[in-house]
């Protein structure tokens, strides 16, 4: 049960930050502060602090305006404190992520009596390896990866090297003007100049390397350790949990989660079990590795060692992996006929993710020789690090501190491959939702190469077992977690405890008096695309006042650009297209136009629909040119329909119409971002006032007025 002393903190925090801010308490706020302090505050543990009970995990949707990150943070933070564990938040945005560490976080600190510290954490990709500027700055380790260029796909020509900057980075390390965090550095960096200068665990040698006290990543390490409050992202703590959890982050059994943007989890997850692999570029790439491999047993000092051992089997494993893997080529043959000979036909996906005995035995054979190759790899490296213990044998410790790392990108490759045969090798078990599986062909003629993918359809038993059933306790919340209004489409994506607390939080903002949503009388449904793109064409160029700020939110690329091409002179002048350049810089345009007094037209894509803050005159009117269905040939989503069909759901109504109300009201959630905002939205889609579904659409909406 919760104390009444912690109640009462809650509570005198509540109101200091209010007062602090002249602002009055809002029911909304109040009732998530309550909601997540039950919860969090009513969990139950045995006398070695485990948890004992499944009502752990609090489901909050809350509107717009409602001050979700206060809520949390001011119900949380004493609740971990008190039961001395950490506090990770994770975000699905950077812009959120800073707004929680400059602004929100500060903020409690300075008007409140809480007392915590916080921290940012990272993945090690955002900072700098000084092993591997140090190499870059030396000649003999531009000799090293153009030895090595066929491994690396980030490999660059030596011409391409961007010394001055490497330079420069070293000269801030050592005055102390920069701790390494790319994020952090005061100029642009390019991505190909920065990802030759980072490293991951399969490289990272640890407490083996000569520059571990000096490792911005572990400087930043030691700081997760002694926080109470650890920020990070949905990708970050989804490596973490792949690793078993407590590997970057604190161990889940000891730790509270507040997954804001938690609509983006469910996908996220997804992403991290995904697998892809070419075929024939697998075949030339493991060709490479041999003849590379060769330079390392010509360093040997002694052959007989267990790393000569090592490298003696190498080859029989290559060639056993190449030979199954033209196997395989030959027993898709069938699967490639026909594909390619346009560029909308050039998927085969495999009903149900059933795929021939054959190829699955194959796959098998597969699994398991490349697991053996990634063991053979594996011990090499382990064997390199011996060396700074003098423990081992056949190698100096110079040649091991070179390869080291490039082992260590060995090992990431092959363990895709891994992951990608092992995945087609299982067979599903009939009680959960099957594994997609799919091929691409790509290329042509000699260049050919077959693609094969897979991934599951669902998130929700990984994430029950990785993250609900590990974690002490946790907080999903975002503006977006229902569909149609109900909660059904999250659970099912997310696994989430049948036991968890539900609320929804209606935001503050007066839709009715300040929305306007419009549903113009269109002729053409947009599966009539010319006719249904001539005519967003002349309703914009009636409608969009050039004066003002406007955003166009397409589904489609092609059907944005012709828009564009299309449109009257005067909204020609003031348009701003994605793609033309980077969101960032196009947002900030927008912004300097509407601050000169001038109009601005901004068209995006589904980026564009979700993030896009412009409060005020920078946006009073939304235009959504067709219900955002999602695209039907992603092969994740046919099979997951296929799944429902078969267990005689009905997909459209389960998937489609949930999936498409999420992201109507994420479109035009664009629109009110404060209190004072006011403005118009038209959705220029027929089919919400003719289609069945129509109806259930609108209603998910916020309660505009309807004009």
């Amino acid at each position: 049960m919760l104390s009444d002393e912690l109640k009462n903190q809650i509570q005198l925090a509540y109101r200091s930050s209010l007062d602090a801010k002249s602002h009055k308490p809002r029911s909304g706020q109040r009732q998530m502060i309550g909601a997540i302090a039950r919860t969090l505050g009513n969990i139950k543990q045995d006398s070695e602090g485990n948890r004992l009970d499944e009502k752990h995990v609090a489901v909050i949707e809350a509107g717009t305006g409602t001050g979700k990150t206060l809520s949390y943070c001011l119900a949380a933070i004493p609740i971990a404190k008190d039961r001395g564990l950490t506090l990770v938040i994770s975000t699905a945005t950077v812009a959120l992520q800073e707004q929680i560490l400059h602004k929100e976080l500060p903020d409690l600190l300075e008007h409140t009596d809480l007392s915590f510290k916080y921290t940012l954490a990272k993945g090690r990709g955002r900072y700098l390896c000084l092993n591997n500027l140090e190499g870059f700055l030396s000649t003999e380790e531009q000799a090293m990866e153009d030895m090595f260029a066929g491994l690396f796909e980030q490999h660059l020509s030596a011409d391409d090297v961007n010394t001055v900057l490497y330079q420069e980075m070293d000269a801030a390390l050592q005055k102390g003007d920069w701790d390494g965090d790319k994020d952090n550095w005061s100029g642009i960096v390019r991505e190909q100049d920065w990802r030759r200068l980072t490293t991951d665990h399969q490289q990272c040698t640890n407490r083996n390397c000569a520059n571990y006290s000096a490792c911005p990543f572990f400087k930043a390490r030691a700081e997760i350790e002694v926080a109470d409050v650890i920020v990070a992202n949905h990708d970050l703590v989804l490596a973490d949990l792949s690793l078993g959890g407590g590997a970057i982050l604190t161990p889940p059994k000891e730790t509270i989660y507040v997954f804001d943007e938690g609509h983006h989890l469910p996908d996220k997850a997804i992403s991290h079990f995904r697998h892809e692999v070419r075929l024939q570029q697998s075949i030339t790439w493991l060709r490479q590795l041999e003849k590379n491999l060769v330079n390392l047993k010509q360093e040997l000092t002694d052959d007989v060692s267990l790393i000569g051992q090592l490298l003696l089997k190498i080859p029989q494993q290559i060639q056993t992996i190449v030979n199954f893997i033209q196997y395989v080529q030959q027993g898709l043959a069938p699967y490639i006929q026909g594909l390619g000979l346009d560029k909308e036909n050039t998927q085969h996906r495999f009903e149900f993710g059933l795929i021939p005995d054959e190829l699955r035995q194959l796959s098998y054979s597969l699994h398991t020789t490349y697991q053996k190759l990634f063991n053979s790899i594996e011990s090499i490296q382990d064997e390199c690090k011996k060396t700074k213990q003098n423990e081992g044998m056949g190698v100096t410790t110079e040649t091991a501190e070179t390869w080291q790392p490039i082992l260590g990108v060995i090992l990431g490759r092959l363990e895709q491959s891994v992951g990608l045969w092992q995945l087609y090798a299982a067979v599903d078990d009939q009680n959960y939702p099957p594994n997609a599986r799919w091929l691409v062909l790509s290329g042509q003629g000699m260049e050919q190469d077959i693609e094969l993918g897979g991934s599951p359809i669902l998130a929700a038993n990984t994430l029950r077992q990785q993250l609900w059933d590990k974690c002490f306790g946790a907080v999903v919340t975002s503006a977006t977690l229902t569909a149609l209004n109900q909660f059904h489409r999250f659970n099912m994506r997310s696994g989430v405890p049948k036991d968890s607390e539900y609320l929804r939080v209606l935001s503050p903002f007066d839709f009715q008096g300040k929305g306007v949503l419009v549903i113009p009388d269109m002729e053409n449904e947009p599966n009539r695309v010319e006719q249904h793109t001539a005519e967003i064409v002349s309703y914009l160029n009636q409608h969009v006042n050039v004066e003002q700020g406007s955003l166009v939110l397409f589904s489609s690329r092609r059907q944005m650009e012709e828009v564009g091409q299309s449109l009257k002179a005067s909204l020609k002048e003031i348009l701003l297209m994605q793609g033309e350049q980077s969101k960032r810089v196009i947002l900030d345009s927008h912004r300097a136009k509407i601050d000169d007094k001038k109009g601005s037209l901004l068209f995006g894509l589904a980026s564009f629909a979700e993030g896009v803050d412009l409060p005020g005159d920078y946006l009073t009117a939304v235009y959504i040119a067709k219900i955002p269905f999602a695209v039907p040939d992603d092969p994740v989503e046919a099979t997951l329909a296929e799944w429902i069909q078969k267990r005689g759901g009905n997909p459209f109504m389960e998937i489609t119409i949930p999936d498409a109300s999420l992201r109507l009201v994420q479109a035009t959630g664009r629109l009110l971002r404060s209190e004072k905002d006011a403005g118009e939205i038209h959705i220029l889609d027929k089919r919400l006032r003719t289609k069945r579904y129509g109806p259930q659409l609108i209603n998910s909406l916020p309660p505009y007025r309807q004009h």
